[in-house]
């Protein structure tokens, strides 16, 4: 019981230094490089029976604002992606009961921009990934306390078992419609491109 609780506040302090850590690092190249992006929901993340919807949110709402920003251009394949995108709503908790679901990233469909909205366009699914499975087992998550945004490198064997190239987490950083992640995001590559172009 005691490892446990040590093991918790261990995380909870990790993931609090990342909120409040000053020290942006520099971008590598394949970042700046980059065209196309897909955005994942964590593989590892499970589906919390009280909103069921949460990461499946979060990564809309990131697409849309990376839509917004114009810079790089969503795709639904982490195969066509040069950077990986990977989001994950915090729960608010140390510890919390969850469902596992490998179906909330089973999207086919397609990414659209109009003049006056974004839509994303998925075929029908013979599941519905809203909902928990109803024969799988809950498992405890542990740590996932702060909303987390991190990017990995694409075309690449097993880009998340890879460390990112950025990552960010903070309470509400993936917060419906203003996700200040993407802003933060954003500022990391202004910051590397404008260091970028300083170099001889």
């Amino acid at each position: 019981m005691r490892a446990s609780v040590l093991v918790a506040v261990l995380l909870l302090t990790v993931s609090h230094g990342f909120a409040k850590d000053k020290k942006k690092p520099t971008l590598p190249p394949y970042v700046l490089n980059a065209q196309n992006v897909a955005i994942l929901v964590d593989p590892d993340a499970g589906i919390s029976p009280d909103n069921p919807l949460a990461n499946q949110t979060a990564q809309k709402d990131v697409e849309t604002a990376i839509l917004r920003w114009g810079r790089f251009n969503p795709v639904l394949s982490p195969q066509l992606a040069d950077i990986i995108i990977v989001v994950r709503k915090g729960n608010g908790r140390l510890v919390d009961r969850t469902f596992p679901d490998p179906r909330q990233n089973n999207r086919p469909g397609s990414i659209t921009q109009t003049d006056n909205s974004i839509a994303v366009g998925a075929q029908t699914a013979s599941q519905n990934p809203s909902a928990p499975p109803t024969t799988a087992p809950s498992q405890t998550e542990i740590g996932a306390v702060y909303d987390s945004f991190a990017v990995y490198e694409g075309h690449v064997n097993d880009p998340l078992d890879n460390p990112p190239a950025w990552r960010y987490m903070a309470k509400d950083a993936l917060h419906s419609h203003d996700v200040p992640a993407v802003d933060e995001f954003r500022k990391a590559v202004a910051e590397a491109e404008k260091a970028a172009a300083k170099k001889p």
